[in-house]
């Protein structure tokens, strides 16, 4: 028998059913303890206190009951003086019903023991046919025996097979229970929030969407926690800025001396106007390339996210493609909004559009929500594709596939996007070509 096989499977049935959230979790392991205790203590005093007062109580009835009955039998002529002396000694009342006969009972709704307690000493101590009404009135039971001329209706005080004690026990045990279980779940819920914020601020911050420091709360580990994030997030933050000026002087340094080159070439007519023309346009292709080095090295700036209408945008990127000499197409849902950095995004599928406008003949560009919380852009083209085994070396920088380029445009379209918490996927287009697949959270 394979019973390592059975037990992988019982381990993942046991996982789909324990709540996936901490809170969850650990009001689990509040609770079974709990439920565990409470229920031992329930189970001995119901198991053996409540079961042996029940016998007792129940039996006593009975002989009461089978008392008076074996008095009438000696001496049936006496039968309403009987009736009336073990009325008044056992309290009880009793009524003899000349003519009648048993009728069927429904079964019994009593609560514990005691039903089954009293029939089984009634059935020792009567002799006879009977049935117990437990219903007939709230504070009396009824018990029904039949005589030979007729029906003896004994009504016995509930009180005298009840435990008192037994409803308050019930009751303490409950109340302590959800007493405890609110403290508990009060108790966790504060420190889970803590966690969560500090998660949720995490996950802001990765995006992006810098909100600024959290609060420490909760338990000291997680205030320790929420202290060291916001020792982090102030260093990334003073990081990027110094990163953000360094760049700046770097952009002014080296286009500078490209400046000065430009005007020493105008300034020397001797040389042939071709010649002028080559130089002045490799000197237009370095300050393009030191451009798309410094945006890559810049990346977002210090643009915030903020809701964004999606087809505005597209129709610009589509109005700009069109300028270049692309033919493109839109399909786009209405209303359809996601929290970019604008700019940051246009500059990203700016990039994704110049390549497939460079590699195909058409390109078609849609966007549609997928779920609640995610909104999908995919752009299609017509042209030759790229092989399965180069598409995640062509995502890095400097990787290309054309032999003149610089190999950052897809490694910047994907840094924007993962920085906006989103993923970039290249597909095969089902009817030939490449497709572009964009994941943005909403």
């Amino acid at each position: 028998m394979n019973f390592g096989a059975r037990g992988v499977s019982a381990e993942r049935v046991l996982r789909k059913m324990l709540p996936r959230g901490l809170f969850g979790r650990s009001l689990l392991i509040v609770l079974l303890p709990l439920v565990l205790l409470q229920a031992v203590a329930l189970v001995l005093f119901y198991g053996g206190h409540l079961n042996e007062l029940s016998r007792r109580l129940a039996g006593g009835v009975a002989g009461e009951a089978g008392f008076m009955i074996d008095e009438i039998d000696r001496a049936p002529d006496t039968r309403g003086l009987i009736i009336q002396e073990t009325d008044k000694h056992f309290q009880f009342g009793t009524v003899f019903l000349k003519g009648e006969v048993l009728r069927h009972l429904p079964p019994p709704d009593a609560p514990g023991p005691v039903d089954t307690d009293l029939a089984r000493a009634l059935a020792v101590d009567l002799h006879r046919p009977f049935n117990v009404a437990w219903n007939a009135n709230p504070g009396i039971i009824v018990i029904n025996v039949q005589m030979p001329d007729g029906v003896l209706r004994i009504e016995v005080p509930r009180k005298r097979l009840y435990i008192g004690t037994f409803y308050l026990f019930l009751v303490w045990l409950i109340g302590s229970s959800l007493l405890l279980f609110g403290l508990a779940a009060l108790f966790l819920r504060t420190q889970v929030r803590g966690i969560r914020r500090l998660a949720a601020a995490a996950e802001a911050f990765g995006m992006g969407r810098d909100s600024g420091p959290i609060r420490p709360e909760g338990a000291i580990e997680v205030r320790r926690a929420a202290t060291a994030f916001n020792r982090m997030q102030e260093r990334v933050r003073r990081f990027l800025a110094q990163r953000t000026t360094m760049l700046a002087g770097v952009s002014h340094d080296l286009r500078t001396p490209l400046t000065r080159l430009r005007l020493a070439l105008a300034m020397l007519p001797q040389i042939p106007e071709g010649e002028l023309a080559d130089m002045n346009s490799d000197i237009e292709e370095m300050e393009r390339l030191i451009g798309i080095y410094l945006n890559f090295a810049r990346g977002e700036g210090g643009e915030q996210p903020a809701p964004t209408e999606m087809l505005p945008l597209l129709e610009d990127l589509c109005v700009a493609a069109r300028r270049a000499g692309a033919s493109i197409s839109l399909t786009a849902e209405h209303q359809l909004t996601a929290t970019l950095r604008a700019e940051a995004m246009r500059r990203a599928l700016t990039n994704l559009i110049d390549n497939a406008r460079r590699h195909g003949t058409h390109i078609w560009l849609s966007a549609h929500r997928t779920a609640e919380t995610t909104v999908q852009i995919i752009i299609d083209d017509d042209g030759p594709g790229i092989p399965s085994a180069k598409r995640e070396t062509l995502l890095k920088p400097f990787e290309s596939n054309d032999p003149g380029g610089t190999g950052l445009g897809l490694a910047i379209a994907q840094d924007i996007i993962g920085a906006h918490g989103g993923s970039i996927r290249l597909l095969d287009r089902p009817s030939g070509g490449l497709r572009v697949a964009i994941e943005l959270p909403a």
